[in-house]
């Protein structure tokens, strides 16, 4: 249910919470930690610190590091820039009408699923998958 660029978004945000406080690391250095090609994860990162997630410096030292602690950053932060899941309202069937008054077949079961979905991204933070992913 996650692009693979969500998924590299996700790692790359876990490694940077993972860094020593004031650190930043390279966009190189995280693409090859979290296996996604070099020049697409430079600019995934340039987008989530467009997004406020990611802040970056330039030159020796520089990179990319947490704008926010990981305790304040959900997985909806992250895959709602990038996947508008917010949007995932309209009929799973593809139907012009289809509402609680006038279902689809299977309108009950999507609402149902798409709403613990929503409510799984907003309620879990990156600070909850630090030292679990088996990066390190």
């Amino acid at each position: 249910m996650i692009s693979k660029t969500g998924i590299h978004s996700i790692l790359a945000l876990i490694l940077m919470a993972e860094l020593p406080q004031g650190e930043y690391a390279g966009a190189v250095q995280i693409a090859d930690q979290v296996g996604a090609p070099r020049n697409y994860l430079g600019k995934l990162l340039k987008r989530l610190a467009q997004e406020g997630l990611v802040e970056s410096q330039k030159g020796f030292g520089g990179g990319f590091r947490l704008a926010r602690p990981p305790e304040q950053i959900t997985l909806y932060d992250i895959i709602e820039p990038l996947e508008h899941v917010s949007k995932w309202n309209g009929c799973f069937l593809g139907r012009t009408k289809c509402s609680e008054n006038d279902p689809c077949p299977v309108h009950n079961h999507w609402s149902k699923i798409r709403n613990d979905y929503l409510r799984f991204l907003k309620s879990t933070k990156i600070a909850e998958l630090m030292d679990k992913t088996g990066m390190k």
